[in-house]
């Protein structure tokens, strides 16, 4: 099997945003899967405020906004169902969405100010507006650890700019630690604290 990662020392503080800047196929979806529990080492370690990855998912620590998904688009739902999905993550399935389910998705969509277009058949929105809504829908469960996944694909330049000033509210409001993966410099560059350059291996980890 073809090793994706090697060498890979990497902390992030929290409350820290850190971009993960790369060619496609050098590993930075491997790391992402990493952090989420998806995928486990086979050598050395990840821990997540302390936790195992998967134990922190569980704990409801982590929030995750993949790349934008056309299985998404063709689903029948409002935008407004979307994000109640991310805040009964961790719901029994017999309990259904409770008032507290309501509240969490009504105030993620107040955060990323998709109140507007909540109706609004998840398919039928803008690249912007469906990624507002794919960050609430992250955002719903109350996580302390933001991943997006090539967050600004599909989004033009305006689009992006908006992107990076609600990254900013957002880790300003919340106290989020905010991890964001991408091919495109002006993505990372734009509301991170450091970024570290990955292909296969960590080639640096510093200020932009």
């Amino acid at each position: 099997a073809k090793e994706a990662l090697r060498d890979v020392s990497l902390r992030v503080g929290v409350g820290e945003r850190l971009g993960v800047l790369g060619p496609n196929g050098g590993g930075k979806s491997t790391l992402l899967k990493l952090t989420l529990g998806l995928l486990s080492v086979q050598q050395g370690n990840v821990r997540v405020f302390g936790m195992t990855p998967r134990d922190a998912a569980r704990a409801g620590l982590i929030g995750y906004v993949p790349q934008r998904a056309t299985c998404e688009l063709g689903f029948p739902l409002s935008c407004r169902q979307v994000v109640r999905m991310g805040a009964t993550l961790r719901a029994k399935w017999w309990e259904g969405v409770s008032d507290a389910h309501r509240a969490g998705a009504e105030r993620a969509l107040a955060l990323v100010g998709a109140l507007d277009w909540a109706e609004a058949p998840i398919g039928r929105v803008s690249g912007g507006q469906f990624q507002r809504v794919m960050i609430a829908r992250a955002l719903a469960g109350g996580p302390k650890l933001l991943l997006l996944d090539e967050p600004t694909i599909g989004i033009d330049v305006a689009g992006q700019r908006q992107f990076a000033d609600l990254l900013g509210r957002l880790h300003a409001e919340l106290g989020l630690t905010v991890i964001v993966v991408s091919h495109d410099i002006r993505t990372v560059a734009a509301g991170c604290d450091h970024v570290a350059c990955l292909s296969r291996t960590l080639h640096s980890h510093s200020t932009p």
